[in-house]
């Protein structure tokens, strides 16, 4: 079957390239003075939400280097401002409770060593390519279609923790001017709106003005701790839970603590959504590179373990005073730790660092979930209206959990969620890790829908089966013990079964056709090039173009996603439409 010729270079059996400008194929190669063309009308044009990347910020895209404005460090300082939440005291104090000191610090480290390995590759992809979470699942062996799946479970990731968020927030307002929780909820909801509507460029301000407040409000509490009760330290390390865990160290209460703790591996593809606005890694700028990408990516983790045994700490100070199920909630434990320097004003200084923390990191959950559901709705339905409308969608299904009480289940909605997040990003991995170094997959991340075929087993079946095993272990099919290791199980069959898959089908279901515009095999332009896109008359990096059959030209990734008319014809075999099959006619857009 014979191998397309490159989109930008036409061989003499691509008469679609130059039927197109309406030339005859004896004028391509004569010495006839040029002709003057009219001007090309485009055959999509995009609403005003879409088209304005201030407010889309490349929420299908690659994001092109010309966008990438922004320092290494400013990037990062962005992306690490959404790990302000408070969730993590929530979750250490909740592990610490149900399952005592020893087990709650061995699951938490443990956690956190997990989540850091795993996110190294990941936030070197995504800023290395210019990708987010999405775009780099469908590269790295789940396929164009097999990301749906996983669009929705990072959609759900940012809706649940929205609303964890959220319901601490809400519980500032309580506790500070006693507004009723139904109430709270939907003013903290109401209030993230505004500031994720414009995207990268809004989010980049809140965050470093919020900063410096942030940190002192971070650390505050424990300096006071430190000074007034310095023996609650030692103290600490002897507690057993309010559940008679004990002290001690146990297998099962390891196990079960990990889980709840791994369940926030999926924070990284929100890191992703800020690093895929990382610079061109330079010889000038690769050590600050390369150190804004580790701290930025599975950086945060390092801050996030330190909060959650920061939590656990101030919940296990504050329990005989507000009581277990007081200790549970954040804003309760910080008062009480303020008291002794604040007095009748730690209230509201804690009230004023619970908003400002919550503030910070659900700007990041709505974003977060925005990008997640444009890229869902745009595969299924093939329309895209914009980001914005769905920052509408994210905020109003947390809103119903937060209404639900979804608080008052964390540990069990935490740990059954992990098992699912984590056999994807596991998934995710290995590939990158381990089929990419031993050219099992192509080395580069392939995004676009013109060069994948709808599902890759590799990574979209080991996904499914070990997310299949893990929730049945979760649910005690295979006894205790694995039921409290259900997260590791999930982790250990996605990073096993991802590489062989892909050596038993010889990584056939990665490119469903050779990338000629600027995969490895094309001609060498430089990723800055820029080619018009032939349905929407914009100029892209070559990176987002694809060379496409149908409309007989060159054509960005978006107008490929949503085209609805031409049927895949340019995967329907491993070099693109097989030989004497008839191109559907293009479709001329309104």
């Amino acid at each position: 079957m014979p191998r397309a010729a490159p989109l930008f270079a036409p061989s003499a059996d691509e008469s679609w390239l130059t039927a197109e400008k309406g030339l005859p194929m004896s004028e391509t190669t004569t010495d006839a003075p040029p002709i003057e063309e009219p001007p090309r009308q485009a055959r999509r044009r995009y609403a005003r939400l879409v088209a304005d990347e201030t407010r889309e910020d490349y929420s299908l895209r690659y994001v092109p280097h010309s966008f990438r404005r922004w320092s290494p460090l400013l990037v990062a300082s962005t992306a690490l401002g959404g790990i302000a939440y408070l969730a993590d005291y929530a979750i250490g104090a909740s592990i610490v409770m149900n399952h005592g000191f020893t087990n709650a610090v061995a699951a938490i480290l443990t956690a956190a060593v997990v989540i850091f390995l795993t996110g190294i590759p990941i936030a070197r992809a995504c800023a290395r390519y210019g990708v987010d979470m999405d775009l780099l699942t469908r590269g790295a062996g789940f396929g164009y279609f097999g990301s749906t799946l996983t669009s929705l479970i990072y959609a759900s990731f940012t809706f649940i923790f929205f609303a964890l968020e959220g319901s601490i927030m809400a519980q500032a307002f309580r506790e500070a001017v006693g507004l009723p929780l139904p109430v709270g909820y939907l003013i903290t909801t109401l209030i993230i709106i505004p500031f994720v509507v414009y995207g990268m460029t809004a989010l980049a301000k809140l965050q470093a003005w919020t900063q410096p407040l942030w940190i002192v409000g971070l650390i505050l509490p424990f300096v006071i701790l430190a000074v007034t009760s310095p023996q609650k330290f030692a103290e600490f390390t002897s507690f057993g839970g309010t559940h008679g865990a004990g002290s001690g160290f146990t297998l099962t209460g390891f196990g079960l603590g990990a889980g709840v703790a791994l369940s926030l591996i999926a924070q990284i593809g929100e890191q992703a959504d800020y690093l895929r606005f990382m610079p061109a890694e330079t010889e000038t700028n690769r050590c600050r590179w390369w150190a804004a990408v580790l701290a930025a990516g599975p950086g945060w983790v390092v801050i996030g373990a330190v909060k959650q045994l920061g939590g656990a700490f101030l919940a296990f100070c504050a329990l005989a005073a507000v009581g277990p199920a007081a200790a549970l909630e954040p804003i309760a434990p910080y008062v009480e730790s303020l008291r002794p320097w604040l007095g009748e004003f730690a209230l509201p200084f804690a009230a004023l660092f619970v908003i400002v923390s919550q503030l910070k990191i659900n700007v990041t959950n709505a974003y977060s979930g925005s990008l997640s559901w444009s890229n869902f709705f745009s595969r299924v339905t093939h329309r895209h209206p914009g980001r914005v409308w769905f920052i509408f969608l994210n905020c109003g299904i947390a809103l119903l959990l937060m209404e639900l009480g979804m608080f008052e289940v964390l540990n069990t909605l935490l740990g059954f969620y992990s098992n699912v997040a984590i056999a994807w990003i596991g998934a995710v991995c290995a590939d990158l890790v381990i089929n990419k170094p031993l050219g099992l997959s192509p080395r580069y991340i392939e995004f676009k829908r013109a060069y994948l075929y709808p599902v890759n087993p590799a990574g979209f079946g080991a996904m499914v089966v070990a997310s299949i095993v893990s929730i049945a272990a979760f649910f005690g099919a295979f006894g205790e013990l694995a039921q409290a290791f259900s997260p590791f199980l999930a982790l250990l069959i996605a990073m096993t079964l991802c590489p062989v898959v892909a050596w038993a089908t010889k990584g056939r279901y990665y490119l469903a056709r050779p990338n000629l515009v600027s995969g490895p095999e094309a001609e060498n332009a430089g990723e800055r090039t820029t080619r018009t896109c032939v349905v929407c008359q914009t100029d892209y990096e070559l990176p987002d173009v694809a060379d496409c059959p149908f409309h007989a030209g060159a054509i960005c990734s978006l107008c490929c996603s949503l085209d609805s008319d031409c049927h895949d014809a340019c995967t329907r075999s491993s070099s693109g439409v097989s030989s004497g099959e008839k191109v559907p006619a293009p479709r001329q857009h309104a």
